[in-house]
């Protein structure tokens, strides 16, 4: 029989990734239309869109990153502080602590001899893991991995953020604006399924909530920038 694949093991990178990969291709084209819906000639656009499109891709890719670290390891910490107290606790009262283990698989469904049985054999067994695990709800798939989810996040905010910019060097510059909006917006389609994908899930649902988002993003974006553009 063939070993059952689960993708919860996934959810720490993917969320990372889409939601690098999200950010990157919304912030950088809404930072090009913006930009671009303000220029006085299509030679101007070009240009502006070009240099806004690269600061912004650098800038966001560091910030991704260095954003994404410090709150996964604020995670780390907790979950490490977390484990560090139950430790402490089931040296200083193995008993309490596997009635308190029992306790939680009673509420689970089972009754309290078995409850107690495998309590005591778990503990036997993984007494920290066990806690941590059915106590604190901390699994070795859910972990918080600051690392990973940074390169992560900065690897997919920069693969995203390319995909305007490359939109933004080819396009006619009478044009501009259409290809960058409309462009993008099939990008996110194509960034929802893919990530719909990648985790199991439906894909419709998953790509017009990221193509929907995304595009009112952009549009909001570039209307300011023309509004107080040539307010200013």
């Amino acid at each position: 029989m063939a070993a059952e694949v689960h993708l919860v093991s996934r959810t720490g990178w993917l969320r990372a990734a889409v939601l690098g990969a999200n950010d990157g291709i919304i912030s950088t084209a809404s930072l090009i239309l913006g930009v671009a819906a303000v220029a006085a000639t299509a030679a101007d656009a070009r240009h502006d869109a070009i240099v806004a499109g690269i600061a912004g891709l650098v800038a966001g890719a560091m910030s991704m990153a260095a954003g994404e670290y410090v709150s996964v390891s604020s995670q780390a910490d907790t979950e490490s502080a977390d484990l560090a107290r139950e430790s402490s606790e089931i040296a200083a009262a193995p008993q309490a602590e596997m009635l308190e283990l029992a306790k939680i698989y009673q509420g689970r469904g089972l009754d309290p001899a078995l409850a107690q049985q495998v309590a005591t054999q778990l503990m036997a067994h993984d007494a920290l893991g066990a806690h941590a695990r059915d106590e604190l709800g901390i699994s070795a798939a859910m972990r918080a991995r600051p690392v990973q989810a940074a390169m992560a996040s900065a690897a997919a905010f920069t693969v995203g953020a390319a995909a305007p910019m490359a939109l933004t060097l080819v396009a006619p510059a009478d044009v501009l604006l259409y290809v960058v909006g409309g462009g993008s917006v099939v990008f996110l389609a194509f960034l929802g399924a893919l990530g719909a994908r990648a985790g199991g899930a439906g894909l419709l649902v998953p790509t017009l909530r990221v193509t929907f988002w995304g595009a009112v993003a952009m549009a909001i974006t570039a209307a300011v920038g023309r509004l107080f553009g040539h307010g200013i």
